[in-house]
């Protein structure tokens, strides 16, 4: 075999991780509301052969595999380095935030509209609470959700460099892709992944709060709409909605007041 040829093969097996790793995420998250749903109704609902390259028979392989036939309480895919997946060291262990663009925390979660899934990539400032950036997206691709989402952020702080900053994610693939990769190294952003989805908390929560506090509230029939939606929830949480360990602020009033503050003390 050529080196081009190990090289291709060795792509198609990280793309379809980072396909398997979302697709678990997603079974589990429908599993919760319905504990006994057969694998054939899964595929039925999340639709994987349109979006994930993946038909009916190899999904129901992939979930036997996974021992999905029977209720899953809790899933975590694991990567390992003999598949070409790298796995960042966890940075925030026992580690408290203490300024602006010190932490941020990012996930990629699913919102159903009219029977299709569609993905929401959040990049929240984990001190400030900001939603620094986000990407509403048809398709799991890194170019589609986790490389928008950064882009978002970088263009928002307006910084040229983040040496001393960490982006702190889960183990997807979207978050160790060399495209993305080649983005967190050239603002020299430094790379941390959790194991467990506990150690990634404020970003899982984020996931929860558009969701259920905001996008579940609205009428959304189509993707335009879904961008929209976001984009607006987005904006309210991140204008408007006051948080007890900021002060009672949003998170945008808290920046400002750092802000100020900062300039006073200079």
């Amino acid at each position: 075999m050529s080196k081009q040829a190990v090289h291709q093969q060795l792509n198609r097996q990280i793309k379809q991780e980072k396909v398997q790793h979302h697709l678990l995420k997603v079974v589990d998250e429908i599993r919760v509301k319905h504990p006994t749903m057969a694998i054939r109704y899964l595929y039925y609902m999340i639709k994987p052969d349109h979006q994930q390259m993946m038909g009916r028979d190899l999904f129901e392989v992939f979930c036997k595999q996974q021992h999905l036939t029977r209720p899953r309480i809790h899933s975590f895919i694991k990567t390992t380095d003999s598949q070409g997946v790298v796995r960042f060291e966890n940075l925030l262990i026992h580690q408290k935030p203490s300024r602006i663009d010190q932490y941020w925390q990012s996930d990629i979660s699913y919102y159903q509209v009219n029977g299709i899934y569609y993905y929401l990539t959040f990049i929240i400032d984990a001190y400030t609470r900001h939603i620094v950036g986000h990407h509403t997206s048809k398709r799991l691709l890194t170019t589609h959700t986790t490389i928008p989402a950064l882009q978002m952020a970088i263009k928002l702080r307006k910084q040229r460099r983040f040496d001393d900053l960490i982006l702190h994610s889960d183990g997807g693939g979207q978050y160790y892709a060399r495209e993305f990769l080649s983005v967190t190294q050239k603002y020299g952003i430094k790379n941390s992944m959790c194991k467990y989805p506990w150690e990634n908390g404020k970003a899982e929560r984020i996931n929860g709060i558009i969701k259920n506090n905001y996008l579940r509230h609205r009428k959304i029939n189509n993707f335009e709409m879904l961008v929209k939606e976001v984009d607006r929830a987005v904006s309210l949480y991140n204008l408007e909605k006051p948080h007890i360990e900021l002060n009672k602020m949003s998170p945008i009033a808290f920046e400002k007041k750092l802000l100020n503050l900062n300039q006073a003390i200079s």
